[in-house]
């Protein structure tokens, strides 16, 4: 009987940090998608499992095909079209917690398998690896949803990580710095300068393409605040300034800073002070 082991001889951990596998899907074009420019505070895995078109990021375009990997870092603008006679049939990965380090490409020899390189975004080929079965186990997990099927997904990104850093182009960096997070400061600057509109999270998710459930956990990560609370802290803020130095009604002051009834600002400058806008304003002037 031939007995072959193969014996593990360190215990090498992979150094990922904790990357969490946000969503996997898959999608076909049928003509019935217009390609819209978008961006994500996480990074996403393009694959090509069929089709010709080309990817857009930061103002370049370039060819995809069959087999083709793009790594699309935290928040770059990007989007894909299909070629109408090779529709593109594509599986996404979104992953929080870690970005890509193109730094070595600069360094490689002629005859890497890219045509696509910059510090936000890289396309390579991998149809010599394992990536593709990694993928559609996944896939398989989600459909079945048997149980700790979250856990191997997430293991098997791990695994996919592994074979995708074996092209020694590519390296990782942690992806943990909210402050950085473009679409959450672009959330945060529309709220200061335009609090006295009518403001929804479906009005940030048309702003910045995202979904606007991710929003409003991404948000309340960066500040420490959902974004519509935010918003009402906001017009609060302007709201003291209003009682202090205008003598306009509450009614006026409620409608300039967007609230939608004289009774809601009072319910909400209440529950933020601990008074009404009349009582702040009489105490206010009462110490002035």
């Amino acid at each position: 009987m031939g007995n072959t082991r193969h014996r593990i001889e360190n215990d090498k951990t992979s150094g990922f940090g904790q990357p969490k596998l946000l969503y996997i899907s898959t999608s076909k074009y049928e003509g019935d998608w217009q390609s819209i420019l978008h961006s994500h505070p996480f990074s996403e895995l393009f694959y090509v499992v069929n089709g010709q078109g080309s990817f857009l990021a930061e103002g370049s375009e370039f060819y995809v095909k069959r087999s083709d990997m793009v790594i699309i870092n935290p928040h770059v603008q990007h989007t894909e079209k299909s070629l109408p006679n090779a529709p593109l049939d594509y599986i996404v990965l979104g992953i929080e917690g870690l970005s890509f380090s193109f730094e070595k490409i600069a360094a490689a020899q002629a005859g890497v398998s890219m045509e696509t390189a910059s510090g936000t975004v890289y396309k390579y080929n991998v149809a010599n690896t394992n990536v593709y079965a990694y993928l559609n186990i996944m896939l398989e997990e989600i459909s079945r949803q048997e149980e700790n099927y979250e856990t191997v997904c997430q293991n098997l990104l791990e695994v996919l990580l592994i074979c995708m850093l074996r092209n020694d182009t590519l390296s990782l960096v942690p992806d943990n710095n909210l402050l950085l997070n473009r679409e959450c400061t672009q959330i945060k600057n529309y709220l200061d300068a335009n609090y006295s509109e009518t403001i929804t999270l479906d009005t940030l998710a048309a702003l910045t393409h995202m979904n606007k459930y991710y929003i409003a956990h991404a948000f309340t990560k960066y500040a420490g605040i959902s974004p519509i609370n935010y918003l009402v802290q906001k017009r609060i803020q302007e709201g003291k300034s209003l009682l202090e130095s205008t003598s306009y009604s509450i009614a006026q002051i409620a409608a300039m800073l967007g609230f939608s009834s004289q009774s809601y600002f009072s319910q909400a400058f209440r529950k933020a002070t601990g008074q009404t806008p009349m009582q702040y304003r009489n105490v206010y002037k009462g110490h002035a």
